[in-house]
């Protein structure tokens, strides 16, 4: 098998992201994308993947990765770690075509068929206008919220959307109410005002469903260990069901010390790069559920090999999903087909918007309950409308 062309497509709708299309000389396609800078992440693609890619014999998926191993940039998730990730995912989608494999098959077999998924409250429009991780890239509309705008009803009226959750069968949800007060002091300090606005929206959706919802707080890693120590000392009555990313996980010592000062659980990792940004992690004992993202850290085979490395350490594996349908699919092969695959991130604004107006294929949710996709491959595909869409920018690379 050999790969003849390399297609990317950047779709108006969401700008952040890029799939990315590898088809064969025995006439298979395989999916993969890639999320933030799409535009930079097309032109390495383009400039440097696509030769590469064209001059080898027989690809797979662990071979590329060995063959795009980038010299300089390594240790982050920049345009060369996003790309390499979205053409692993397609070329772990044509294996599973070529074969009839599913992917969940193809990384050793399911341990389970049915996945735990909890919401992220974002809305359709979330981390859509840059690649920025703050409030102006919220997409919020003011007042006129539209329709599964999670992240403005947690922020205005928290106990009515818990209850809206629990009433679709959603068990679990994530919120991040204390980043604009992290935004204000640089994330040096929260005063006393803002840590009570915020806690009011824990203290509302708690009230609202007891202990009928799990409640994730995130936040960003945009705190320095003081005032995060404040936050989760001060979320300790309310049991979240973890607080992920206080600090930034590069921060080892620091999370060490944090460890040290709280009592509730640790979640950390999207922005974390391969098994050996988490090993320093897990060997410090810091972490008590690895949040890996499959692009981000590098791509399906990294991703696995992290969540190994989490296994031998007895942490659970709870992967980040804010990035794309096709992701979503390989993020749920991941968790069912890993013994330590414990809950899935979902968003439901984007599920039922944008991911659904993209691809078909998506696995299939009930309340907080995924069933695994089984088509081979990853069980993702575009939709034929996507690609002939004038809204969708394209580039071809050949042979």
């Amino acid at each position: 098998m050999k790969i003849v062309s390399l297609e990317t497509l950047r779709p108006a709708i969401q700008p952040n992201l890029l799939f990315v299309l590898l088809a064969t000389d025995e006439g298979l396609v395989g999916l993969g994308e890639a999320f933030f800078g799409a535009r930079t992440v097309e032109a390495y693609l383009h400039e440097t993947v696509s030769t590469i890619l064209f001059d080898m014999e027989d690809p797979s998926p662990e071979g590329v990765s060995i063959a795009l191993r980038s010299y300089l940039g390594y240790q982050g998730a920049g345009a060369e770690t996003r790309g390499n990730a979205a053409v692993e995912l397609a070329l772990w989608d044509l294996l599973g075509k070529s074969t009839g494999s599913s992917l969940a098959e193809l990384l050793g077999g399911p341990v389970r068929t049915t996945l735990r998924t909890y919401n992220t409250c974002a809305g359709p429009d979330y981390v859509r206008a840059t690649t920025q991780q703050s409030s102006a890239n919220w997409g919020l509309k003011g007042t006129d919220a539209g329709l599964w705008e999670d992240l403005h009803s947690f922020l205005t009226r928290p106990a009515d959307l818990a209850r809206e959750l629990l009433g679709e069968g959603i068990t679990a949800m994530k919120v991040w109410p204390f980043d604009r007060a992290a935004e204000r002091s640089n994330g040096t300090d929260i005063n006393n005002a803002e840590l009570d606005a915020a806690l009011e929206v824990i203290a509302e959706i708690r009230g609202a469903t007891g202990d009928r919802m799990d409640v994730m707080v995130e936040l960003h890693g945009l705190w320095l260990r003081p005032p995060a120590t404040k936050i989760m000392r001060a979320l300790e009555p309310y049991r979240p069901f973890w607080v992920e990313d206080p600090i930034r996980p590069d921060a080892v010592e620091g999370l060490v010390q944090l460890r040290r000062d709280v009592r509730v659980p640790i979640a950390t990792g999207e922005t974390a790069v391969g098994r050996r940004a988490f090993a320093p992690l897990l060997a410090a004992g810091v972490v008590d559920y690895v949040t890996v993202d499959v692009q981000w850290t590098g791509g399906i085979g990294e991703a696995r090999k992290v969540a190994a490395l989490a296994d031998a350490y007895a942490v659970p594996l709870a992967p980040h999903d804010c990035t794309g349908p096709a992701t979503l699919a390989a993020c749920a092969a991941l968790t069912a087909s890993q013994p330590n695959g414990m809950i899935q991130e979902t968003v439901r604004a984007f599920m039922r918007t944008w991911y659904s107006e993209l691809v078909t294929g998506l696995p299939v949710v009930e309340g907080s309950a995924m069933q695994l996709v089984r088509r081979p491959g990853h069980g993702v595909e575009l939709r034929p409308e996507v690609l002939e869409s004038p809204t969708v920018a394209r580039q071809v690379s050949r042979r």
